[in-house]
């Protein structure tokens, strides 16, 4: 029988992951400990077959990985300000905000700037897929260079640190190894389910769909994109998956190989200290599914 397959998540000093009943959280605390957490996941891909449908469960996942992700990295948050009178604490309504901040930020930046740019090149190229294939090579350019240079940050570098350890630990797991930083830490940081190289699959993809759009108006050519952001991170969605299940198949290879030479720059390598959290994190989502299972 197959094992279980787990993902996560880099949050701040520590790791998210997400297993198939439970969400768990490790981070490690100001004070040197490792803070753990876990609770039940409730996800219609649990109680409905619908939700589970190729095409259609890559949009459950994605929301429930906005959703999950966002509420853990404000627990990791408030996980660092402990002590501190003033610490903020993570609520639903504030997580709703930021997570409508965030997306609406995200859709301005590589939705809405890759094709008011190609607005200014309309004379030049008349084509309408010509300009399509414009702004998707800009939305990449966009996403890589953001990448890039938040890099440079020390704490970003930290949580990119996390990253690693998040996938050397999976790898871990997925090898059958013991979980500990001696045996975990041989393992690549780059992973072929990795929820960055989700982002830039989605981008590629969209090059693809969006060349084939005719250009009619502002108002209409960005509802449309907009409106083809979820059918886009669907099919990238069926994608990653056929990467992981398939990663000896030299024509998969090549699909998910641009993901894995991103993670070059998203993942770096962890110090002992930062892999016990990730495994930390792995075995309270383990066990939590072994309870679920049980009950």
């Amino acid at each position: 029988m197959s094992r279980p397959t787990y993902g996560g998540q880099a949050v701040i000093e520590g790791v998210l992951m997400r297993g198939q009943r439970t969400v768990a959280l490790a981070c490690r605390r100001p004070d040197g400990g490792i803070y753990r957490y876990r609770e039940v996941v409730s996800s219609p891909l649990q109680r409905s077959r619908l939700a589970r449908l190729p095409l259609v469960r890559g949009v459950v996942v994605l929301w429930e990985s906005l959703l999950y992700g966002t509420r853990m990295l404000m627990r990791s948050a408030d996980v660092q300000m402990e002590g501190s009178l003033d610490a903020p604490k993570a609520g639903s309504a504030g997580t709703t905000g930021v997570m409508v901040l965030s997306l609406g930020l995200a859709l301005f930046i590589f939705v809405g700037l890759p094709y008011a740019a190609t607005q200014l090149l309309a004379r030049a190229l008349p084509s309408g897929a010509a300009l399509n294939v414009v702004e998707g090579l800009i939305r990449v350019a966009l996403l890589l260079g953001y990448v890039w240079a938040i890099s440079f940050l020390p704490d970003i570098r930290r949580v990119f640190a996390y990253h690693g350890a998040e996938h050397m630990t999976i790898h871990a797991f997925e090898h059958e190894v013991p979980l500990d930083p001696a045996h975990v830490e041989p393992f690549p940081t780059a992973h072929p389910r990795c929820g960055t190289a989700f982002l830039l699959l989605v981008v590629l993809v969209a090059v693809v769909v969006f060349a084939f759009m005719p250009r009619m108006n502002v108002v209409v050519d960005l509802v449309t994109r907009l409106l083809l952001v979820v059918p886009v991170a669907a099919i990238s969605y069926e994608l990653l998956k056929l990467g992981a299940a398939h990663e000896e198949n030299p024509l998969v290879r090549l699909i998910v190989w641009p993901g894995l030479l991103l993670q070059a720059i998203t993942t770096r390598r962890p110090d002992p200290s930062m892999i016990e959290v990730a495994i930390a994190s792995l075995e309270e989502a383990v066990a939590g599914d072994r309870e679920g299972a049980a009950a």
